[in-house]
């Protein structure tokens, strides 16, 4: 068995130390909760989707925007960001977001980097610009150095691998410390849970390079929140509805909004009916109203598309490098500087990526509690509204200042003893301490297969009742036998074995949701059910584990928001 450290003891325990996570640790701190612990995979200064920075911060400001909320909050929910989200908890963060672009431009991260507020990118001619233009290269070192002036404890290089819940409420976790080669378990009794680990990469086979399954647009994090949701019986929402960002080729990097260009065919013709010429306030917003554009164009032969910079002026040009390294594309930069590529010279084809849980995940309210009482969630593991930077800082903020009163209402439970908690140790000890086995690579990938090829994405490949099922099969055939075979060597490979299960739970929730969802709509392509059925149209399809083991779907009315 791995050994066991001494159990400690968190208030509000936060589960990721991304944007998400340090937002609701400065918040709770703030509404007076003194035992704040933030357990992070990586280092919390340099981890997530928001580690090298961003460049986007969606929010309205009424001296920018003008006094009516209305048009911006019309434009959030057409944009990239907004299929699938809730409207009322999309009203509530865009009343609250110029609030917390203020927060952080005092504490030092630098959202207006030309000495005013300027929106730019993701946005349709002519409409609101609804996308603050920032420098986030340092929004994680800021984002810690305030968690840490008032007092949060952090635990880097420590996973959590499973929830403990006791009579029906959170009651604590149990984390891995992989700190050095030979794991430690860690367990924790909180009052309170926050989950934000952030969107989930490796579900499907990595589009850029199937065999490489690291080369994705963000953060490679791996359905850690949404797996530990999962299991203690937390609802997840929009798991069946797959999202598929695009970027540069192979290359896979995201931060297709920060390109000053028009994405155009070999003879120069324009892809998209919304711009002919570069234009640094709106960029070509193509690829976000038409979501497959660069895999449909492949499959018709009217491909490649590519994006062209070449009539932007030299001052624009300028601008977009430097938006490029607030965005956190510094590897993308230093490749094209040594390799020659100039954007004003060099058209670059784009592609559409892989499938990704990203605003896909725990349903949550306004305030950011799940369906299970005393666990919140924040951040892009959110399925019905924390896709995106600022509402993972929304989110964070709300439901860490939520979690906070919570948890001064309740006492510390012996979250050690519960025996999902023993048997996750005893799962992993086992992998540790078997003499060979296979390796969890060999697990992700068949499950990359089985996603890929039975739960595709459209609009290309379609899903159908037989092939739902048969993936559904195959992935539960696939846990039980990794669960007999893993085996590891370390605290590194016991982390990726963790993920990997957390990866199955993803897909077979994925599976279970989309065989209920009888429609089509977006790239949720039923062969056999080839219409959108306009009655569901107001509803969120939700899935959850229940206590018994069965998988239920439930549909649920959407929240509109309500105007003032």
């Amino acid at each position: 068995m791995i050994a066991v450290k001494p159990c400690i003891e968190a208030d509000l325990l936060i589960v990721g130390g991304g944007i998400g996570g340090l937002m609701a640790a400065i918040s709770a701190a703030k509404s007076g909760c003194t035992n704040v612990v933030v357990m992070e995979k990586m280092h919390a200064r340099r981890s997530g989707s928001g580690a090298t920075g961003n460049d986007h911060f969606n929010c309205y400001i009424p001296s920018y925007h003008g006094d009516d909320i209305r048009p911006v909050f019309q434009q959030t929910m057409q944009s990239l960001i907004g299929s699938g989200k809730e409207p009322s908890l999309m009203y509530k963060f865009l009343k609250k977001s110029f609030e917390l672009v203020q927060m952080w431009d005092e504490w030092g991260v630098n959202m207006r980097p030309t000495g005013q507020w300027e929106c730019k990118g993701h946005a349709l001619p002519g409409k609101p610009r609804a996308f603050l233009k920032y420098d986030g290269s340092e929004q994680k070192k800021v984002l810690v150095r305030e968690a840490k002036k008032l007092g949060v404890h952090f635990y880097n290089h420590h996973p959590v691998v499973e929830l403990a819940r006791m009579d029906g409420r959170i009651a604590g976790a149990l984390a891995v410390d992989i700190s050095t080669p030979v794991p430690q378990f860690q367990p924790v009794r909180a009052k309170t849970v926050l989950l934000a680990t952030g969107l989930t990469h490796r579900l499907y086979l990595t589009a850029p390079t199937p065999a490489y399954m690291f080369n994705t647009g963000h953060c490679p994090n791996c359905a850690g929140g949404q797996g530990l949701g999962w299991r203690v019986g937390a609802r997840m929402v929009n798991m069946e509805l797959p999202y598929t960002h695009a970027g540069p080729k192979y290359f896979a990097r995201c931060g297709k909004a920060t390109w000053i260009g028009v994405y155009r065919y070999m003879d120069g013709t324009p892809v998209g009916p919304f711009t002919d010429h570069s234009n640094i306030d709106y960029g070509d917003v193509t690829s976000d109203i038409w979501n497959s554009v660069f895999e449909d164009v492949m499959a018709k032969g009217t491909g490649p598309a590519f994006m062209d910079c070449s009539d932007a002026s030299d001052k624009d040009l300028e601008y977009m490098r430097w938006a490029m390294k607030g965005e956190g594309l510094t590897s993308l930069l230093n490749y094209m500087a040594d390799a020659g590529i100039d954007p004003k010279q060099h058209a670059v084809e784009f592609m559409r990526y892989e499938p990704i849980l990203h605003g896909r995940g725990l349903d949550v309210s306004d305030e950011g509690e799940t369906s299970v009482p005393g666990l919140f969630a924040a951040g892009d593991m959110v399925g019905n509204g924390g896709c995106g930077i600022a509402l993972a800082a929304y989110l964070g903020w709300e439901g860490g200042h939520a979690a906070a009163l919570q948890a001064a209402e309740h006492s510390f439970r012996p979250a050690e003893d519960c025996p999902n908690i023993k048997a996750r140790m005893e799962l992993l000890s086992s992998f540790l301490e078997r003499e060979d086995g296979a390796d969890w690579k060999d697990a992700n990938m068949a499950l990359q297969q089985i996603m890929s090829d039975y739960a595709p994405a459209g609009p290309r490949k379609v899903r159908s009742e037989r092939l739902l099922q048969t993936g559904l099969i195959y992935v539960r055939q696939l846990r039980e036998n990794a669960m007999k075979q893993l085996k590891v060597t370390c605290s590194h490979t016991l982390m990726r074995a963790a993920e990997v299960l957390d990866l199955m739970d993803c897909g077979e929730a994925l599976l279970a949701a989309a065989l209920a969802r009888k429609e089509t709509r977006g790239n949720h392509i039923r062969a056999d059910f080839p219409f959108t059925n306009p009655l569901l149209g107001d509803q969120f399809l939700t899935v959850g584990l229940e206590s018994n083991g069965e998988v239920t779907t439930k549909w649920r009315p959407i929240r509109q928001a309500q105007m003032d």
